[in-house]
Parts: structure tokens; sequence; C-alpha cells
């Protein structure tokens, strides 16, 4: 396994070299050491490598990742795994802001707390936070699923489309047209296999569901208060 120590390498080398791996080559997982709180780190990785980051990380790490396994062994700053498309992106720490903005696809995992707008204007992405999560999370979400273990802050959801989702401790508030919704055995079945899939440690039964009411896709000026 290739180890690249950022304290001697540029950043640019190592993506660089994650964004140029030769078709076949054996070099398909590597380590960077002393990251330092780098900013994007391992972004735009379009292969299916698997590359470990130990210790924290700043902003837009793993961006754009599609098909990566990006591990960090710490904490990450502003929009982690921003438009990721697929692979997974693992954060053993916490995240700041955005977390998973704009994601397309893929799995990111959170072990720690996620800040503010997390998953806002997902379009596909899983996200899984294991602590709590900040105020405007899942800001005009379009799909896919936002599991939370802990809380979630203010407005939660807000002017949201089709993204699900589910949190197993207090709402501090839900934002405009996101509303609790039935859990359904089809629900209960995602949360238990995407809860073993990322070693999590809950019950799929504790938790609630929030969606869309659907009632902000076209302008009612009923409604007008509501925008």
């Amino acid at each position: 396994m290739p180890v690249i120590d950022l304290l001697e390498t540029p950043l640019r080398e190592l993506n660089s070299k994650l964004h140029n791996i030769p078709q076949g080559s054996n070099e398909t997982a590597f380590e960077v050491v002393n990251p330092r709180g780098s900013h994007a780190v391992a972004v735009g990785v379009d292969t299916p490598v698997t590359v470990d980051v130990r210790g924290s990380v700043g902003y837009y790490c793993a961006g754009m990742n599609d098909g990566g396994t990006i591990t960090v062994h710490g904490s990450a700053g502003p929009g982690v795994a921003e438009n990721m498309m697929s692979g997974a992106v693992v954060i053993e720490g916490d995240a700041s802001q955005y977390a998973g903005a704009t994601g397309r696809g893929g799995l990111l995992v959170i072990r720690g707390n996620a800040a503010s707008r997390c998953g806002i204007s997902m379009k596909g992405i899983n996200i899984v936070v294991g602590g709590n999560i900040g105020h405007m999370s899942a800001f005009m979400g379009q799909s896919g699923n936002l599991v939370v273990l802990g809380d979630a802050g203010e407005a939660l959801g807000d002017s949201l489309y089709e993204a699900r989702l589910f949190v197993r401790g207090s709402v501090k508030s839900l934002g405009a047209d996101c509303i609790e919704k039935e859990m359904r055995p089809e629900h209960i079945e995602f949360l238990a296999d995407i809860l073993a899939k990322t070693g999590m440690d809950a019950s799929p039964k504790e938790f609630k569901r929030y969606g869309s009411a659907r009632k902000l896709y076209n302008f009612n000026i009923d409604n007008a208060d509501a925008y």
C-alpha cells in the first residue's frame, strides 16, 4: 500500500496520482498521513480505489467521489463528499456544514455529528449520521435518504421534494412543507439494511420518518404563507 505523507508530497501530486491510476494496476489502496487539515483531499476520485486518511481534513474532502472508498480517521471541514456520485465516504469523527451537499449517489457515513445543512439539495445520496445534525439539513432534498441516530436542528427538510428523512432523536422544528410520515415495513427494512451495513447500533423501530407534504411543488395562492 503506497503511503503518501502530505508533509513531503504536495496535495496536487496526491490528487493527480489518484486521478491517473493505470488500468490493471495493483495500486488500488492508498494511505495518506499528516493531512493537517488540508483542503480538497482526494477530490474527483473516479476509480474503485481505497484511500485511508490518517487525520483531520479541511473543506471539500472527497468531493465528486465516483467509485472510491475514502475514510477519514478524524474530522472533516465543510462540504465533505459534495456532489458525490457513487462509492463510499466515511468520516470517523465530526463533519462541518453542508456534508454531502448535492450528492447524487453513494454512501456518506459520519460517525460523529454533522453541522448545519447536512444533505442540502441531496439528489440520490444516502447519508448516515451517528450523532446530531444542525439546522436546515436536507434543505430542498430531492431524493435519497438521510438517517440520523441523534437529534436534528431547526427547519429540518425545508422545501423538501422526495428525499426521505429518518431521525431517531428529537427534531427541533420542521421546515416548510416537511411533515412526519408513517413508518411502513419497507422503511423498517431499509433502515435495518443500512444500519447493518454501516455498523450503527440502533433499532429501526426507534426512528421517525419525515417527508414532503407536496404542497410547494407548484405555486398555490392558498399556500403563500408557506413560501
